[in-house]
């Protein structure tokens, strides 16, 4: 990932937040079918391994499953809030007129060798814990346990694991920084006046960029 100094972001609890905040990943790994990508829900365990672990599942039916048991390494790319940032928002398209539109974006990647898992009890445990992650704000939060056994075991042979060791991350949270102050400022207030869809990437290059409160 191309790395200007001022977007770079290094703290590995930074990108594990990133991760948990949001979890589906894009899994991308080269076999000898030449190279699979799949979008899937990753859970990170941050104290397991030098830069933590992830865990998730694919369907056992999905030839990525055969490109993991062949890859020494493979990546997994996380995007966070991002947006489209108009010229127009710039203090300095009315001083110089010399500005162009851009993309703000927070992302992580990680490496690592995958493991497929085929173990139910492993499996068990694996979604139980991505189910609580997702359900244990709502009103009613559904569990595993709620579903028949014999369907849940079913489900559970259709499906196998994989645990990716994380052996190199970076992030990058391109947020406006290599912006003047009057043009941070203006790209968080543009960002804010398209509504609410917008207000996490203000909020973002508000944090990044040491933006005053209004």
């Amino acid at each position: 990932m191309y790395q200007p100094a001022a977007f770079t972001e290094e703290r590995p609890e930074v990108l594990h937040d990133l991760i948990r905040a949001h979890p589906l990943g894009l899994l991308v790994s080269a076999g000898a079918a030449g190279l699979s990508a799949d979008p899937i829900p990753f859970l990170i365990d941050p104290a397991e391994g030098e830069f933590g672990t992830l865990r998730a599942h694919l369907a056992r039916a999905n030839p990525h499953v055969a490109c993991l048991h062949e890859a020494q390494e493979c990546l997994v790319a996380f995007t966070g809030p991002q947006g489209y940032i108009s010229p127009s928002w710039y203090a300095a398209k009315a001083e110089h007129g010399k500005v162009v539109p851009t993309w703000n974006y927070a992302a992580v990647h990680a490496w690592g060798k995958p493991r497929v898992i085929d173990d139910p009890a492993w499996l068990r445990r694996f979604l139980e814990a991505l189910t609580h992650s997702q359900e244990q704000s709502l009103p009613a939060p559904w569990a595993v346990g709620d579903a028949p056994a014999d369907f849940i075991a079913g489900m559970l042979r259709a499906i196998v694991g994989v645990e990716i060791p994380i052996r190199r991350i970076e992030g990058k949270f391109k947020m406006s920084q290599n912006r003047a102050m009057p043009d941070r400022i203006g790209v968080v207030e543009g960002l804010r006046a398209r509504g609410a869809y917008s207000e996490p990437l203000a909020a973002l290059v508000a944090e990044r960029g040491d933006v005053p409160k209004s």
